[in-house]
């Protein structure tokens, strides 16, 4: 253990104006234990702390220390080695746990009418080109981008999306990440991958029941 530090100031030198109070924290950190230190807040650099620390608090802590004894070097190994654990479990990195959400079963069903080529498959944010027709349960078209006249469909283009990023309904999303190019389904979706258990009645989306419809997937 180190020899024990003496006393470098008496009590009248410590309240002169003479002594700053700089020199009294720098004496202080360089012979204190860490934990008196930080009983008395003092520890940080001496700038900082001489900015916030009165002058009639810094000779309390000098003459408590001669007092206590507990001098740098005092402190008990267990609570040195729990310091340094501590400081260690802060600076470890937080783990997140990620939850899986069940949402159970596929909210449609496909029934494949033409294969595709069974090796070009859109992955998330591939743009896709698709010709399709919406009905419902009845056969009642609600939607289609086939015109009827051979003329109209010469000049008409597919329907070009996103797929994967929630551009369609999600029953389109999640379909057509499975279909090829090429490829031609059937696909029956319930409500809640459609447009909802009470449809979009402000639209031309009156859909309480299943979409069923008939897909073209023509992937760019």
């Amino acid at each position: 253990m180190a020899a024990e530090p003496e006393r470098e100031w008496s009590d009248e030198q410590l309240k002169s104006d003479d002594l700053a109070k700089k020199d009294i924290i720098k004496f202080i950190q360089d012979n204190a234990a860490h934990s008196f230190l930080n009983e008395h807040k003092l520890l940080g650099n001496i700038k900082n702390v001489s900015k916030t620390a009165k002058k009639e608090q810094l000779i309390v802590a000098y003459n408590q220390l001669f007092e206590s004894k507990r001098f740098k070097g005092t402190e008990p190994v267990e609570e040195v080695t729990e310091q340094v654990k501590a400081v260690k479990i802060e600076e470890k990195p937080k783990e997140v746990k990620t939850e899986v959400v069940d949402e159970g079963p596929p909210k449609y069903t496909k029934s494949v009418l033409k294969k595709g080529d069974k090796a070009n498959f859109p992955k998330k944010g591939d743009t896709v080109s698709c010709w399709y027709t919406g009905s419902l349960e009845d056969g009642t078209v609600f939607d289609t981008n086939i015109p009827s006249a051979a003329r109209k469909k010469k000049q008409a283009k597919p329907l070009s999306f996103k797929v994967g990023m929630g551009k369609v309904i999600r029953g389109w999303d999640e379909a057509l990440l499975t279909m090829s190019k090429g490829e031609t389904a059937r696909l029956e979706i319930e409500p809640e991958w459609a447009y909802g258990k009470k449809g979009l009645p402000d639209s031309k989306y009156p859909l309480a029941a299943f979409c069923v419809g008939h897909v073209h997937c023509v992937h760019e």
